[in-house]
């Protein structure tokens, strides 16, 4: 699970990077601030930690930015108390705030809490993929924004299962598993052509390998 930390002060966001890679996530620290945007589409993470008061745009900015390419969670991290300032934080796509200074253990907490909420429990809702790429859960359909990607029911099977074990790997026979609950006879050699074609389909929309192998495991959406 990739978190992208954007704070100016590097005392700060090294102990959160620190902390949060003992816990097993994967951390990247922004290093250019007039640039936020275009290092958030190289690292397309899972959850961004935001501060407000940055050099040349303030957090409110970024986030409004980020707000229009992706759906990503946002978590607050700033000084700034004032209630007027953390309505602000919400009103422009935020997720969650944390005020300045807080203990670590807490920041895991939110982190926690905000990962399962988006990753786990909106398998009936919408789960985001990334570049405006997500799954209408209800619908069991794949969108772009919004235009519906055309994907056949097998293909929509694989697709959910993989979202629903997000990050975990999803093994060969759990996928057959879910096939076969469908109307046709699903082959191991088929089920080899299903994932290449899904593949070659979300690779297309974004530009990126979606679904990753594990050797001798299975597959996984990253």
């Amino acid at each position: 699970m990739k978190i992208l930390i954007i704070e100016d002060d590097e005392t700060l966001a090294g102990e959160m990077a620190s902390f949060l890679v003992r816990w097993g996530y994967e951390t990247h620290t922004i290093r250019r601030f007039d640039s936020i945007l275009e290092e958030f589409r190289e690292i397309r993470p899972q959850l961004v930690l935001m501060d407000i008061n940055l050099p040349f745009y303030d957090g409110f900015y970024w986030c409004a930015r980020i707000r229009q390419v992706s759906r990503v969670p946002i978590l607050y991290i700033s000084s700034r108390s004032d209630d007027r300032d953390k309505i602000m934080a919400m009103a422009q796509g935020g997720d969650d705030y944390v005020e300045k200074p807080f203990h670590l253990d807490l920041l895991k907490a939110k982190i926690q809490a905000i990962l399962r909420r988006t990753y786990e429990y909106k398998v009936k809702e919408q789960i985001f993929l990334g570049d405006n790429l997500y799954i209408d859960g209800e619908q069991q359909a794949l969108f772009m924004g919004e235009k519906e990607i055309f994907l056949t029911k097998s293909e929509r099977k694989i697709l959910m299962k993989l979202a629903e074990k997000r990050p975990d790997v999803v093994t060969r026979e759990e996928l057959m598993m879910a096939l076969w609950e469908t109307d046709e006879y699903v082959s191991d050699g088929t089920l080899t052509t299903l994932i290449s074609r899904l593949r070659s389909r979300l690779r297309t929309q974004c530009g990126r390998e979606m679904i990753a192998t594990k050797k001798g495991q299975g597959y996984f959406l990253q």
